[in-house]
């Protein structure tokens, strides 16, 4: 954090700069140029034949080269007109195709959320993009923040060998324990209302309403992406200041790690970053600086190809360092046309 006089000298260059007539985005970063317009499409699924509308951004290059292909989902609460421009921003930088696919919408009905339909609006979405344009298939990257870093672990464990690599931030890993987040005193808030909508009821109303929870939380099947780069990712502050509690995205991680043989993250150390938001005993790689993330790193732990961030921050994605780490990997994705 700035002292006073830093924060002052930083807003008598800001102001002088705008006299100058150079602008500045909301964070008082230098304007960039605007975005080019997305492109709307109408993907038809190929289970029920719903057209499920994708919205995608393609380089020039993409004509003459293979490219790289960025697959960035939408949120709990969003749908594909959701406002991502921020991670398109990273594509186009880097020259990517922007993909930005529908999944039936909001999670508050049983087609959305993780369901079967839901995971295959994404592949048929990824391969249209991989039937219509050049992709480099070493480079079919994955992302998601929120309810996109749920549906980015949910297709990481149940389609590993369909990408490169994953990056999901804030996602919730197990909705069962996240309705008991959000059900204070036995009483179902927001969230657990709609995870109620989409499954059918509460956990332990029926077998049936169990094994649909189950089938939509990435918990139980990302041991299945034990060779596929998975970087994940939370705020401390998130379940306090934000909707997931960083245990979500440090239990994912340790599914990751048994296949591998690593050590897990312990109890104590989850309620550790919960109750004191640091360790008491980091590790050496605990709290390494990393100029991608800009923050300080409380916890970061990596099995096999596969990583987990806590930082210091809330319940938020930062589009650079996931795209830097991204930009790193490569891995033979399998392709499947329509």
């Amino acid at each position: 954090m700035m002292n006073r006089s830093a924060c002052l000298h930083r807003l008598c260059v800001l102001l002088l700069l705008s006299l100058a007539g150079i602008s500045f985005d909301s964070q008082g970063a230098v304007a960039a140029d605007p975005l080019p317009p997305l492109t709307e499409v109408k993907v038809p699924s190929t289970v029920d034949k719903h057209q499920q509308s994708v919205t995608l951004w393609v380089p020039d290059k993409a004509a003459t080269e293979a490219v790289p292909i960025f697959v960035y989902l939408h949120s709990w609460s969003g749908d594909y007109t959701q406002d991502n421009s921020i991670w398109q921003a990273e594509a186009v930088r880097r020259g990517w195709i922007y993909l930005h696919p529908n999944f039936r919408g909001r999670n508050d009905h049983p087609e959305a959320c993780g369901s079967a339909l839901a995971r295959q609006d994404i592949l048929d979405a990824l391969s249209y993009a991989q039937q219509k344009y050049r992709i480099d298939t070493e480079r079919i990257y994955l992302a998601g923040t929120s309810g996109g870093g749920h549906m980015t672990m949910l297709m990481a464990g149940y389609h590993p060998d369909r990408f490169s690599a994953a990056s999901a931030w804030v996602g919730i890993s197990d909705l069962t324990a996240w309705h008991r987040f959000h059900s204070p005193n036995g009483k179902s808030t927001n969230y657990a209302i709609m995870m109620e909508a989409c499954t059918g009821g509460k956990p332990g109303d029926s077998p049936k309403v169990d094994a649909d929870y189950r089938s939509r939380s990435p918990l139980f099947f990302l041991a299945r992406a034990k060779e596929l780069p998975v970087d994940i990712a939370a705020g401390v502050e998130d379940g306090h200041l934000g909707s997931v509690p960083v245990r979500h995205s440090l239990l994912a991680f340790n599914e990751l790690a048994k296949p591998h043989r690593i050590p897990e993250i312990t109890e104590v150390e989850m309620q550790q970053l919960w109750e004191w938001k640091r360790l008491k005993t980091p590790q050496p790689g605990d709290t390494a600086a990393d100029p991608t993330y800009g923050r300080d790193i409380l916890l970061r732990r990596k099995a096999g190809p596969s990583r987990v961030t806590i930082f210091q921050g809330d319940h938020e994605g930062l589009p650079n360092a996931a795209c830097e780490w991204l930009a790193a990997q490569r891995r033979k994705a399998k392709v499947v046309k329509q």
